[in-house]
C-alpha cells in the first residue's frame, strides 16, 4: 500500500492531478493498480483511494475537509464491519442469563418432586445447575473470547485504511511523496511495520 501511494503521489506531484484520472476511473485496467493484486482484491481500499483522488481532481484540496470526509467514510465502514462482533458480544452478555433461566426452570421442576428421596432430588438439582454452568461456560470461554478476537482482527484491518488517509492528507499538506509515505508508515502495526530502510528499499524498487 505504501508503494502504491508513493507512486500515485509522485505522479501527482510531478505531473498534476489530471494525470491519474484514467487510473482512478478504471482501476481494474490501471497499470499502476495492477502491480498490486493483493490490494486490488480489497474493494473498499481501491474505492477509498479512487474516491478521494476524485475529490482532489475537483479542486477539493483543503487538507482538513479531506481528512474529515475520509474519516467519516472510515468510521462508517468500520461500524458496518463490526456488526457481527456486536452480535457475538450481545450473545455473550445474554448467555449467563439464559443459563440462570434454565436453572430456575430446573428448580421449579425439582420442587414438583419434593417428595422424592434425597438422591433423586440431588440429581434433579444438579441437572438444573448445569444450565447455569453452560451459560457461563459458553459466554466467558467461547463466545466472548471469539467476539474479542474478531474485534482485534477488524481493528487491525482498520489500521490499513488509516495509512491511506494519512498519506493522502500528508500529500495535500505539501509534503514530498517520500515524507508522505513515511508518515503513513507510522500507522502500520508494529508487528508488521517495515523499518525506514526497508521502506526506502521498496520505494526505490518501484522506480526501477
Amino acid at each position: 500500500m505504501l508503494c502504491l501511494l508513493f507512486t500515485i503521489t509522485k505522479m501527482i506531484k510531478s505531473k498534476g492531478i489530471l494525470v491519474i484520472e484514467s487510473h482512478i476511473e478504471k482501476p481494474e485496467e490501471s497499470t499502476i493498480f495492477q502491480k498490486y493484486p493483493r490490494i486490488m482484491h480489497d474493494h473498499f481500499a481501491i474505492a477509498f483511494i479512487c474516491d478521494t483522488l476524485r475529490m482532489l481532481s475537483m479542486n477539493l484540496d483543503d487538507p482538513h475537509q479531506v481528512f474529515d470526509t475520509m474519516e467519516s467514510q472510515l468510521e462508517k465502514h468500520h461500524h458496518e464491519k463490526m456488526m457481527p462482533q456486536h452480535a457475538l458480544q450481545s450473545m455473550a452478555d445474554g448467555l449467563p442469563a439464559i443459563g440462570i433461566v434454565a436453572a430456575v426452570l430446573g428448580v421449579i421442576h425439582t420442587m414438583g418432586s419434593v417428595t422424592e428421596p434425597p438422591e433423586v432430588l440431588g440429581g434433579m438439582i444438579g441437572s438444573a445447575l448445569v444450565g447455569t454452568f453452560m451459560g457461563v461456560f459458553l459466554a466467558y470461554l467461547f463466545v466472548g473470547p471469539f467476539g474479542v478476537r474478531i474485534k482485534q482482527v477488524f481493528d487491525e484491518e482498520h489500521q490499513f485504511y488509516l495509512i491511506i488517509r494519512d498519506v493522502l492528507v500528508a500529500h495535500l499538506n505539501g509534503n514530498a511523496p517520500q515524507v508522505s509515505v513515511e508518515i503513513g508508515r507510522g500507522n502500520v502495526p508494529s508487528i508488521v511495520q517495515p523499518t525506514f530502510f526497508e521502506l526506502e528499499e521498496a520505494l526505490n524498487a518501484t522506480t526501477e
